[in-house]
């Protein structure tokens, strides 16, 4: 695969969601941008189904360079050629359209074809993809009919588009095939035509949030030794009756107290917060400015990031 095209599909798969945007008037379409950005989700692929395609594509690719846009709907090669002039960075098509596919993969542009069977997923392994859309994804079986094909196509990633909403999409989500999911529920045709983009924003945010599910698991306290952390376990046990296991480097009371027995990162010790996708939660907290102590990444045994320490020690914890 082109750098480029790496690239762009890792930034998709950090973000997690690609909004689907159909724009009826161009002017809609720096607000649109704005909002998206706002709410954490910097992408957007705006379709070609009305005239305002090609303008709203140009807007955001020369004022907002920090979205990452794209052309959906695109029908023709010439449709193709017209989004990625005017600023597009990747192509998706709503079936598989061998001319399209064609002439992104000739320019090194990355993209994602409409694909929902078997056959589908033979052309595109053919022409040399590896990812494609998955179309329409909740009418064509949702899940049930991708696991059927993650097995035969393991080294195919899939975005699932048509049908995907914030109470499904972490079913999709959690399986390590899929680069990402579409959808427009934060990008209603309503919502743009009335000019709410504070409700886009809002919507949006919720999205981002309940996609990376941060949730704080545990309090580690530093102890100096492992005496200290076998008392300080103890008392918490004592108090509200959790039980003590010992854990190695710490012992833990109950499953939200964990004293460590020697001293580690942080002035009071740390905070373990969990989240769905660890590199998704890395990525977006960069995009807040976070840095990271890459010393500390664990990876599980496919190669994922399952933990790593902010560089920040937030109210005098460090977090991983």
């Amino acid at each position: 695969m082109h750098k480029a095209m790496k690239e762009v599909s890792q930034r998709i798969y950090e973000l997690g969601i690609v909004p689907v945007v159909k724009l009826e008037r161009p002017q809609d379409a720096l607000p649109l941008g704005e909002a998206l950005c706002r709410g954490g989700l910097p992408v957007a692929e705006i379709t070609f189904r009305t005239d305002a395609a090609e303008e709203s594509i140009r807007t955001l690719s020369q004022k907002l360079p920090e979205l990452l846009v794209g052309a959906g709907t695109v029908h023709s090669a010439a449709q193709a050629e017209t989004a990625l002039a005017a600023g597009a960075k990747f192509i998706v098509t709503p079936g598989f359209n061998e001319k399209v596919v064609r002439l992104c993969r000739d320019r090194g542009v990355p993209i994602y074809p409409g694909c929902s069977g078997a056959s589908d997923l033979e052309r595109a392994l053919d022409l040399g993809l590896d990812e494609v859309k998955f179309f329409p994804a909740e009418a064509s079986g949702g899940l049930k009919t991708l696991k059927s094909l993650f097995a035969p196509y393991q080294g195919v990633r899939f975005m699932p588009t048509g049908g995907i909403t914030t109470e499904n999409m972490n079913d999709y989500l959690r399986c390590p095939q899929i680069l990402a999911v579409g959808g427009s529920w934060m990008v209603k045709e309503s919502l743009i035509a009335a000019g709410n983009f504070a409700e886009v924003e809002r919507q949006t945010r919720e999205a981002v949030e309940t996609m990376h599910g941060f949730t704080l698991r545990h309090v580690g306290i530093n102890c100096q030794n492992e005496a200290e952390a076998l008392e300080t376990a103890g008392q918490f046990a004592k108090a509200f009756g959790w039980t003590v296991r010992d854990a190695g480097g710490g012992v833990f009371a109950g499953a939200a107290v964990e004293a460590v027995k020697t001293p580690y990162l942080g002035r009071l010790g740390h905070l373990a917060v969990a989240a769905n996708n660890v590199d998704r939660a890395r990525a977006y907290l960069a995009a807040k400015g976070f840095s990271f102590r890459e010393e500390t990444a664990q990876y599980d045994k496919a190669g994922r990031l399952r933990l790593i320490y902010l560089q920040e020690e937030l109210g005098g914890f460090a977090v991983h």
